[in-house]
């Protein structure tokens, strides 16, 4: 198997067992490098495993139903692999603030639907760096915590 193929089934697991529904936490210990950086512009970034995994218990916490998936095949060129995305979910949990511009107090009901597309860095077998362009004003939007212009 090619470098590219290993790490195409590393953030293949990835992104179905982190960003995936139902999520499973152990796979930040396993995958994730020690100070991996997590970077979306609806957050602000987050540096290491426990910081990643504070922030997913979070987001999960305040949208029990979140779940994103793959919607093309994923591309690598050595260490990099880039992926294309949907998903999104209902707020149906506790209060949650970690959006940059805005939070939402405990079960609002909102709903947010977004894309996007995300580089990865994979080294030594670690996804070192996860970085995403999405459309997270189309989410906030739709949570109303961004007012259409």
């Amino acid at each position: 198997m090619s470098k590219e193929e290993e790490n195409k089934a590393i953030v293949g697991r990835w992104f179905k067992e982190f960003w995936g529904n139902p999520w499973n936490p152990d796979i930040i210990d396993e995958l994730a490098a020690p100070d991996m950086l997590l970077q979306y512009s609806l957050h602000e970034p987050r540096r290491g495993r426990k910081d990643v995994k504070e922030f997913m218990i979070g987001f999960r916490d305040a949208f029990p139903d979140l779940g994103f998936g793959g919607t093309a095949d994923l591309i690598a060129e050595g260490d990099y692999v880039v992926g294309r995305w949907e998903g999104g979910g209902t707020h149906t949990g506790s209060a949650f603030d970690d959006f940059i511009i805005g939070s939402l107090p405990a079960a609002s009901g909102r709903k947010m639907r977004f894309s996007g597309i995300t580089v990865l860095r994979v080294e030594n077998g670690k996804i070192a760096e996860e970085v995403g362009l999405d459309d997270g004003a189309t989410a906030l939007q739709q949570l109303n915590i961004l007012r259409a212009a």
